[in-house]
């Protein structure tokens, strides 16, 4: 039997409001309202960098703009709504999570313990002791507490000292908790002490674990291949995702469908068998042009973005400045159910700028007054965020690809 197909308009769509990325952007940007948001993502990725705004704050931000800097450290650092872990990366995930990771902190167990002795990271085991004792003793502590320099500047991952690097594989394997942080300096403490024990305790079989991983994917991407399954945790394995996909259907659990790309291919891809209804439910975007982070979980697989919606974007943050296309941190430009645009743009906190410099549109389309008028008036909503009061536009800032 032919699978059905979904348009490109309606998968991205569907897309966008499985993201939360289709409603007008309203409502409170704290406590339980922000903790829904999260929910409804699955996670938050945490980035350094601060050209506007983090990338955590940014996400935030793009679906609910009263949401301020500091409303995600209330609740991943008093509430306790959530836990910080990886995901494909660092991120923080709500609480309820927490028992699925007891299955990708027995694997990070074997393979760092595997691999970062290659790395150059010897004997980083046999600080494990001493930094139980220190903890348990003094409390939340952080690397700088433990190294044999601390005023020697780390150069980075591979230059971890044994401490730093014990440090965070006793937190990568669940013994130790990253409780908070200041600016972007992590704490840890006993997952003891930070965890509630029914969930520490809680004993979730490997197949119930990828089943609920599996199932919690797709029910915030909508439609997917196995390997982007496997991707949105980045705790299943590809095989583990393929043999499930497999088994599902034969259950009647997903139907195979197929997605038409922006070039009008068809992608055959997974979805739960009432998606063509969900895909029918799923409100129209707004018009309303906003910016996102590089990080943006709607955007997260660069692969998918570019099929989806024909946008192709590398960040360019480790390219030699005269070998960028772009700019050291663009930012995406949403409007509707398209990626507009990408801008470039840095806040000046000394003067109260933010500073535009660059922004492309994509390709075939014209940036007029009325979409102009947009742009300006978010970001005149990203200086609220970004700790700024104004925008200037410097000179040829309106570029062409």
């Amino acid at each position: 039997m032919t699978p059905p197909v979904i348009d490109n308009r309606t998968a991205r769509r569907l897309f966008l409001h499985k993201h939360g990325l289709a409603e007008q952007p309203a409502g409170l940007g704290h406590g339980a309202a922000l903790q829904d948001v999260i929910q409804k993502l699955g996670f938050v990725q945490l980035d350094s960098i601060n050209t506007v705004a983090r990338a955590h704050d940014l996400i935030l931000f793009s679906r609910r703009p009263r949401y301020r800097c500091g409303n995600l450290g209330r609740l991943l650092e008093q509430d306790r709504a959530l836990f910080e872990h990886w995901t494909h990366d660092a991120a923080v995930i709500p609480i309820e999570f927490y028992p699925a990771w007891a299955l990708k902190r027995r694997r990070d167990a074997v393979r760092l313990a595997e691999r970062w002795p290659k790395w150059g990271r010897d004997g980083f085991q046999e600080e494990f002791h001493r930094i139980r004792d220190h903890i348990r003793t003094n409390g939340p502590t952080t690397s700088a507490d433990l190294g044999p320099d601390t005023s020697r500047k780390s150069g980075g991952w591979w230059d971890w000292h044994p401490a730093k690097t014990a440090l965070e594989y006793l937190w990568r394997t669940g013994e130790l908790e990253i409780c908070h942080r200041q600016g972007f300096r992590k704490f840890y403490d006993l997952s003891e002490r930070v965890i509630p024990g029914t969930l520490r305790e809680a004993e979730w079989t490997e197949t119930d674990t990828i089943d609920r991983l599996m199932r919690g994917a797709l029910s915030r991407l909508g439609f997917a291949t196995s390997g982007e399954l496997a991707a949105f945790w980045d705790i299943v394995t590809v095989s583990e995702a393929r043999d499930w996909c497999a088994h599902a259907l034969t259950r009647g659990d997903l139907i195979e469908i197929d997605v038409e790309n922006t070039d009008g291919s068809l992608r055959r891809q997974f979805a739960f068998p009432d998606v063509l209804q969900q895909a029918q439910d799923a409100p129209e975007p707004t018009g309303r042009l906003r910016v996102l982070s590089p990080f943006d979980p709607a955007l997260r697989d660069r692969k998918r973005a570019e099929r989806l919606f024909g946008f192709a974007y590398r960040i360019e943050v480790f390219t030699p400045e005269a070998k960028r296309q772009y700019g050291y941190y663009v930012f995406p430009l949403l409007e509707g159910v398209r990626i507009v645009g990408r801008i470039d743009m840095k806040a000046d906190r000394k003067t109260g700028m933010l500073n535009v410099t660059g922004l492309w549109p994509e390709a075939g389309l014209r940036w007029g007054k009325a979409r102009q008028q947009r742009l300006e008036a978010e970001l005149d909503r990203v200086t609220r965020l970004a700790g700024v009061s104004q925008v200037a536009f410097s000179d040829g800032w309106l570029r062409q690809h």
